[in-house]
């Protein structure tokens, strides 16, 4: 169950708990987040953000590790964190990843040394051809004990940032639309595994039970509906004139600033320059927002579909290929917002996920 705001400063404060306290204060634990890395460096600007906000916050010995891609790999930020502690006997993992799927349940409890918390759906017997990235990681170097907790889930704070995120990208807007003419549509990436679909379905039912705009949601890939069949069935519902588009990841990368504006129609296959604005604020979020109106003075919403798919084989050590699904072609304006990011309640909610497993023990 998420945490509202008064609930979450209430329990991440833990007052009046010596033994609790007591517990916190210890100097023989360290604090892993990981993360999943990507070729583009904002996703690791993002998270250096998160350790800094975190550490800020908690005072722990905390360090960022990635799957792959990026650095420092997972088994280094283990490492990083033991040299800096000569005492450390646990590390506390937190995979700050939205919902669980495949990297939570099975690859990053493998490259933890721990025993997968399902079946790989991939490769059931578990014997990974040789090119496959969990057959090149690089051994866990730590005699203590590793406690792999749960990822972020659908937070009800998570709503609260994506109100943010729609509030501030019509702030962006020179056009005077009606909020009865607005609607949102959710995005998240997909997974083989059924947890996105639950995580994104869960999100989309708590904001849509408190927005006053019209409520759609899509994945990128793998689950449907996809994007164009989420916009597709809100146009058979209501009219509207404006589309705002929140990926509902944590940081930007490859997904947020390609992907999905591909897929939209608002980023041409040649380079992140075409068709759409990108520009980084002061607090290291992603900004993209673009407007697309080919009949101003049209009354009604349109989606085009075409029976085809855009696939990319990444040369960043992505594992599948990135089915688009149809293109999407909406005669109003769309608007496209930042991720979730660094945003201080996502600070909260792994503040209150990691000092409430040290306070179980």
């Amino acid at each position: 169950m998420g945490l509202n705001s008064s609930q979450s400063n209430e329990n991440t404060n833990f007052q009046g708990n010596d033994l609790a306290m007591s517990k916190l204060n210890s100097d023989d634990f360290g604090i892993l987040l990981i993360s999943h890395g990507s070729s583009l460096p904002y996703s690791e600007e993002t998270f250096a953000l998160i350790a800094k906000k975190y550490i800020a916050k908690t005072g722990h010995n905390t360090e960022v590790g990635y799957m792959k891609v990026a650095e420092p790999s997972i088994s280094k930020a283990i490492e990083i964190l033991s040299s800096k502690n000569d005492n450390l006997k646990k590390i506390i993992a937190m995979p700050v990843f939205l919902a669980p799927g495949i990297h939570t349940n099975i690859d990053i409890p493998i490259i933890l040394g721990l025993k997968p918390k399902e079946t790989d759906p991939r490769c059931p017997d578990g014997n990974y051809p040789d090119d496959h990235y969990l057959k090149q990681i690089d051994p866990i170097n730590f005699n203590g004990e590793i406690d792999l907790i749960d990822c972020i889930g659908p937070d009800s704070l998570i709503i609260d940032i994506i109100n943010k995120r729609v509030e501030s990208a019509i702030k962006t807007s020179d056009k005077n639309i009606n909020p009865e003419k607005t609607a949102v549509l959710l995005v998240s990436h997909g997974s083989r595994l059924n947890y996105n679909r639950e995580f994104i379905t869960d999100v989309y039912n708590q904001y849509k039970n408190q927005s006053k705009f019209h409520v759609g949601q899509g994945f990128m890939e793998l689950c449907e509906p996809t994007i164009a069949q989420g916009i597709e069935k809100m146009v058979n519902i209501a009219d509207f004139h404006r589309l705002i588009v929140v990926p509902v990841f944590i940081a930007p990368g490859v997904h947020t600033t390609r992907d999905i504006p591909t897929i939209l129609g608002i980023l041409d296959e040649n380079g992140p320059n075409s068709h759409y604005n990108h520009n980084h604020s002061n607090n290291n979020h992603h900004n993209l927002n673009h407007s697309h109106n080919k009949h101003n003075n049209h009354s009604h919403n349109h989606v085009h579909v075409h029976d085809h798919s855009h696939n990319h084989n990444h040369d960043h050590s992505h594992d599948h290929n990135h089915a688009h699904g149809e293109d999407v072609d909406f005669d109003g304006e769309i608007l496209y917002t930042e991720p979730l990011g660094a945003d201080d309640l996502i600070i909260d909610i792994i503040t209150y996920r990691i000092e409430n497993k040290l306070m179980s023990k």
